[in-house]
């Protein structure tokens, strides 16, 4: 692309910079908020500037909050002796979305993937298995991708709460395997998780 303003490549270059935009998307946003008033534009990136210096991440679940515990957390309507563990925050949303779950949360931060590099240590798991230890945990949910990596995930977190007597289930395989949950429609993704099985069963089949 040949720009006649740098101020302009700068910007677009920078929007080129997020996922899923190329330069053209990246120039038709650009060009819409050049279009928009000064104080619209100044408050979307004043926005976006204190979204990056002020959020925090929950100290108990690791899913994106505005205080040390974020809201799911901190609802006393929610049951906290169910965890539902997820590979990241996008999966978070698309559960709540279904309404169908009033439990808490467990953020992974991706799942067990050798060929990636991604080991264990580099998971949000140590703190899962100690919220599990110091807490009146009853179930545990595993809401992870159908995939070889999700259920790799799965069975190692599994032998490590052998110990400890507790229900470990995984949402049904409604969903395809090879999916991924933020793109799963809510209706099944909702059924998924009200028929759950035990991962026992699952892992042996």
């Amino acid at each position: 692309m040949i720009f006649s303003s740098s101020l302009l490549e700068n910007a677009v270059n920078e929007f080129a910079k997020l996922p899923g935009i190329g330069k053209k998307t990246a120039l038709r946003l650009v060009l819409h908020l050049i279009k928009q008033n000064e104080d619209s534009v100044l408050g979307f990136s004043e926005s976006i500037a204190k979204l990056r210096k002020e959020i925090k991440f929950c100290n108990s679940c690791h899913n994106i909050s505005d205080t040390n515990l974020c809201s799911i957390c901190s609802n006393i309507h929610r049951n906290k002796e169910m965890i539902c563990i997820v590979e990241n925050i996008r999966d978070v949303i698309a559960i709540e979305n279904t309404q169908q779950f009033n439990g808490t949360y467990h953020v992974l931060g991706g799942i067990i993937s050798p060929l990636n590099g991604v080991g264990p240590d580099q998971l949000n798991i140590e703190t899962l298995i100690k919220r599990v230890e110091n807490n009146n945990i009853t179930e545990l949910v595993f809401a992870l991708n159908p995939n070889i990596q999700g259920d790799t995930t799965i069975y190692y977190i599994e032998r490590k709460l052998q110990h400890l007597k507790i229900k470990i289930t995984t949402i049904a395989r409604g969903i395809a395997f090879g999916g991924e949950l933020e793109y799963t429609d809510e209706v099944t993704l909702a059924k998924s998780i009200t028929n759950r099985i035990s991962v026992e069963h699952y892992v042996r089949q």
